[in-house]
């Protein structure tokens, strides 16, 4: 087997997603009110950050940081990376959040009138968590196509 046949692609792609969305996370910052508005963080954060509260920087660095953080455990399992600390769990724990949440935000929004699901709209919903399944599903091609060849 060449080494383009083992190649774990769907995980290099997984963790390239996961670095653009960690990218989008720290732009916001940068961007300011009107991007967090623009990306679904809700009018609330929009508003701290207009007002200079140092609390949407903080939580945005902290959602890029495990982001970036899944990033590498995605080339790691790739083969990309060196071979990062529980690797199959994390990847799996990465996997299950990523299609939990892309599952339960397409229902979810639309069984419940509770206003910390509402604060976003429902095309924020929809399309935020069709790309978390979209994420999930390279996360699952890859943990799948890792297990097969027994790494």
């Amino acid at each position: 087997m060449d080494k383009s046949d083992s190649r774990n692609t769907p995980l290099i792609i997984g963790g390239w997603l996961s670095s653009v969305a960690a990218l989008l996370h720290i732009a916001c910052i940068f961007g300011g009110p009107e991007w967090y508005l623009f990306f679904g963080a809700g009018e609330k954060m929009a508003q701290m950050a207009a007002a200079g509260d140092p609390y949407p920087t903080i939580a945005t660095l902290i959602i890029a940081s495990i982001l970036f953080g899944w990033a590498l455990y995605a080339w790691s399992g790739a083969g990309v990376i060196i071979k990062l600390p529980l690797l199959r769990t994390c990847l799996i724990l990465i996997t299950a959040v990523y299609l939990i949440r892309g599952i339960a935000g397409l229902t979810v929004p639309f069984f419940t009138d509770h206003p910390a699901i509402h604060h976003n709209s429902m095309t924020f919903w929809i399309v935020s968590s069709a790309i978390c399944c979209v994420y999930g599903y390279f996360y699952l091609q890859g943990i799948l196509q890792h297990w097969h060849h027994g790494r």
